[in-house]
């Protein structure tokens, strides 16, 4: 019997993790939430969940000592996924409050729902669908050897900014709302990240959580 994938929750101190803890389990990985370096170093991946204030989280990754930590992670190779806020964080800004700097994994932007005039009620709250972006051979890639996403599935999404990659291969998936389309999901070597929350997506959620650490 081979060994069980031992994947580590970054704990930031500021959302509750367990429901991605309990999805992580219930697939029959070893999960465990942790601040300590070490531990999520030496761990076979990583999940970098978060709700909350992008200004706010950078803070609490600098004061833990994990913004170093996480960039190291990514550049072992091993896998890593954003969730919500910790898919904007990836990113080299936000406009959150102020211009705030994030961890420039990503190049890119992070942008406010509020400032599109179609769009009427912020935060976007709920299920909705994704689209494929299958243009670029990355994500051709990504699909036939980590996760297989259909074009309109549904996932459930809770979020008042959305990410703007700078590099248009990087984003995997698509969502529209309120009249515009934003990037969703982004896909680069190891990493995964999405703006959906795959732990409350029910049985799509967990068919991604599985092939993305399998």
């Amino acid at each position: 019997m081979g060994k069980t994938m031992h994947i580590s929750i970054i704990d930031y101190k500021m959302s509750n993790m367990f429901s991605i803890k309990n999805a992580l389990d219930s697939l029959g990985y070893s999960s465990e939430i942790t601040s300590n370096e070490k531990k999520i170093l030496s761990s076979d991946g990583s999940v970098l969940p978060g709700v909350g204030s992008f200004p706010e989280a950078m803070n609490h990754l600098h004061k833990l000592n994990l913004v170093e930590v996480i960039k190291e992670f990514v550049i072992s190779g091993k896998p890593f996924m954003g969730i919500c806020l910790g898919l904007q964080l990836l990113f080299n800004r936000s406009e959150e409050f102020e211009s705030y700097k994030g961890l420039g994994i990503i190049d890119g932007t992070v942008e406010g729902l509020s400032k599109y005039p179609t769009i009427d009620r912020v935060p976007h709250v709920g299920w909705n669908t994704v689209k494929i972006n299958s243009l670029t051979k990355q994500n051709l890639s990504y699909r036939s050897s980590k996760i297989r996403l259909d074009n309109n599935e549904y996932y459930y999404f809770v979020h008042s900014y959305f990410v703007n990659p700078e590099n248009k291969d990087d984003i995997f998936t698509t969502t529209k709302y309120g009249g515009i389309e934003f990037c969703s999901s982004i896909a680069r070597d190891n990493v995964f990240a999405s703006q959906f929350h795959p732990e409350k997506s029910g049985a799509k959620g967990i068919k991604l959580l599985r092939e993305f650490f399998n």
